[in-house]
């Protein structure tokens, strides 16, 4: 199909055929399990399942910043969620998400077990939880949850559009292809200038806004995110880069990135997150083939 072929949708749509690119074979218009699969369960008071992708680096980084603030009691498991097989429809991942997307988070700190998902909505719950990188009042707090959910608002316009025709669609459409290559760059800028008033989204400190927002922007920034960066000349929004650099160098955010990784620099990998020591023994440099 071309852009040059009309397309009329029919009068009711019916699924019969897969859909999605690169991604077909795990989409579907239906919610709910396809098989019964139980999460494992660590010894740690917090169990997350996740991938090491943008919304899945969120929450790893976050839980790293909170050890290294010093709050012991956020040590958590780090359970990986191989979505390209399916994983996130077992029973027990929708138990905890019942949407079937990562990351999903189980709070077992209290007496009873709660399920926490969408990645915003986790952020939130530990720093209000831990009482850190959220302000507690007035106007920063404001900001803070204003790009919170800027963002949660905005990279479904860089992931599942942009991102989606641009490199995965089966089919590349100019009309689809422009049309979310103006809106990321448009949100790019939205960042640029805030960023050359503000050391951080929310001014002068580091907060769940940056935590939220830098693994998406950070690494289309660097050209890190569907090899975009000439064609949206990402070199041009300088306060983005500045910003993302400062951010990169965080050690807690090092070690996040790597938690729940499949890609990349096997050193850069770690798939499973049990105890702090598994960054110095567990990537998948230093395991032993098999």
């Amino acid at each position: 199909m071309s852009d040059s072929t009309e397309y009329i949708p029919p009068k009711v749509w019916t699924w019969n055929k897969a859909s999605g690119g690169r991604f077909a074979n795990i989409n579907r218009p239906i919610a709910g399990p396809t098989h019964d699969h139980e999460l494992p369960v660590g010894r740690h008071p917090f169990q997350l399942y996740s991938l090491g992708t943008p919304n899945g680096v969120k929450v790893t980084v976050m839980f790293e910043e909170l050890l290294a603030a010093g709050h012991a009691g956020a040590e958590y498991d780090a359970w990986l969620i191989r979505i390209n097989e399916g994983q996130q429809f077992g029973s027990g991942f929708v138990a905890a998400n019942p949407n079937s997307k990562i990351p999903a988070l189980v709070d077992r700190s209290g007496p009873k077990p709660i399920r926490v998902f969408e990645s915003g909505a986790i952020l939130m719950h530990l720093a209000e939880k831990f009482g850190a990188f959220l302000p507690a009042q007035g106007e920063a707090r404001a900001a803070c949850l204003s790009w919170l959910f800027w963002q949660m608002g905005s990279a479904p316009y860089l992931g599942g559009g942009f991102g989606h025709f641009y490199a995965y669609a089966p089919t590349k459409i100019e009309y689809a292809i422009d049309r979310f290559a103006m809106e990321t760059k448009r949100q790019l800028d939205v960042l640029d200038r805030h960023l050359a008033e503000n050391a951080y989204m929310a001014g002068d400190a580091y907060t769940i806004a940056d935590i939220a927002i830098w693994p998406w922007y950070g690494a289309l920034a660097k050209g890190l995110l569907y090899g975009a960066g000439e064609f949206l000349q990402v070199d041009e929004y300088r306060h983005v880069q500045r910003w993302t650099d400062a951010i990169a160098q965080r050690p807690a955010v090092k070690r996040g990135r790597m938690v729940n990784r499949v890609m990349g620099d096997p050193a850069s990998q770690l798939h499973e997150r049990h105890d702090a020591s598994d960054f110095d023994t567990r990537t998948q440099d230093k395991l032993a083939p098999g």
